[in-house]
């Protein structure tokens, strides 16, 4: 089956311009979110004297039940960064008008954000000094943030945060239907084997982006929102931050990823530095984000990789589902380092089905 998005060599060179500057900023917002979603909220836990809540690691398994708590320090957001322009025939499900436009007035008018009256309109550019501030002023804002190409900028490709308070209103039954129709479980319609089937496939289509069922909030938003825009014919990114998990979600044409902090005792840091043939304080100065007593604390990340029944079948033909099967596996397993660090690459690392 192929992409709804072309890779490179099918591009334009005009396009494939587009395609590295998007990637360049990626790579940018990448970076930007792992430091509010996992670091600020960190760092909101310690300045009111409250234990950091980290992950467990059978959390991160896939199908994985995660504890049902809200964590009310840790930051939740839901962000959309679109290689192109969403044309406006996307409105009825992507809600982005223009009363929810990054301008001045709209902002001004929203009670519930600190803007100040000397805002510029320019800070909304990926590409100007004050963007990031501008993007952490917003973030906190219901529902997600829209950045995509700006469709006035004739002489270069922009990018811009174009739209807040954007509701994904395309209903779960009709994202779980295009993926089961995608994958070949279906020829049509999602009842078309019956309402247990068509449950089961609604269950798998939070299995397929790394969701327990029907959790709710940004994540579920997240997941339909990316469903939805494989409509577009471009490149899309998808960010969730969740307070319940205490993780950033991540889903783009690479796959699904989550981020999380974990803590290494002294011994395993000194594994980990030997490992990678680093010294313990190249380790400390470039990975490490925080000290707790004698453990530090590091961003982790794992990327998931669809199973063959995540897949569509090779031969094309309708198959049956069987929900007993994952449809996610666990891939790459890493430290990364931390935000702003250039020269140092993630580490390989075996966490989540580690013994200890």
């Amino acid at each position: 089956m192929l992409s709804h998005w072309s890779v490179r060599e099918e591009l334009s060179h005009a396009n494939r311009l587009r395609r590295s500057y998007y990637e360049l900023l990626r790579d940018e917002l990448d970076q930007f979110i792992m430091d509010y979603g996992l670091l600020d909220s960190y760092n909101n836990f310690m300045e009111r004297n409250i234990p950091y809540p980290f992950v467990e690691k059978r959390e991160l398994k896939p199908r994985a039940l995660l504890p049902d708590v809200e964590y009310e320090c840790h930051n939740a957001f839901l962000v959309i960064f679109v290689e192109d322009t969403i044309p406006a025939i996307h409105k009825k499900y992507i809600r982005f008008f223009d009363v929810n436009r990054t301008t001045k007035t709209n902002l001004l008018r929203s009670k519930t954000l600190p803007m100040k009256k000397e805002f510029d309109r320019y800070h909304k550019y990926l590409d100007t000094a004050h963007f990031f501030d501008f993007l952490k002023t917003l973030l906190p804002v219901d529902y997600a943030l829209l950045i995509q190409r700006d469709p006035s900028s004739q002489t270069r490709c922009r990018y811009s945060l174009s739209h807040f308070h954007v509701r994904i209103d395309w209903p779960i039954a009709d994202g779980a239907e295009g993926l089961a129709r995608s994958l070949r479980y279906i020829s049509k319609d999602l009842y078309e084997k019956g309402d247990k089937y068509a449950e089961d496939i609604q269950k798998k289509f939070f299995e397929y982006y790394g969701l327990p069922v029907m959790v709710g909030g940004r994540r579920t938003a997240a997941i339909v929102a990316a469903q939805y825009l494989k409509r577009i014919p471009c490149i899309t990114t998808v960010y969730a931050g969740s307070s319940e998990s205490r993780a950033i979600i991540r889903i783009s044409e690479r796959g699904v990823n989550k981020s999380v902090l974990v803590r290494f005792n002294p011994k395993e840091t000194q594994q980990i530095a030997e490992a990678n043939q680093l010294g313990v304080r190249t380790f400390r100065n470039n990975y490490m984000v925080a000290k707790e007593d004698d453990h530090g604390v590091c961003i982790f990340q794992t990327t998931y990789f669809p199973t063959e029944q995540a897949r569509p079948p090779e031969d094309g033909k309708l198959r049956e589902m069987k929900p007993d099967l994952n449809w996610l596996t666990v891939g790459r397993q890493q430290i990364m380092p931390k935000p702003g660090v250039w020269k140092y690459p993630p580490l390989p690392i075996n966490i989540i089905y580690s013994g200890s």
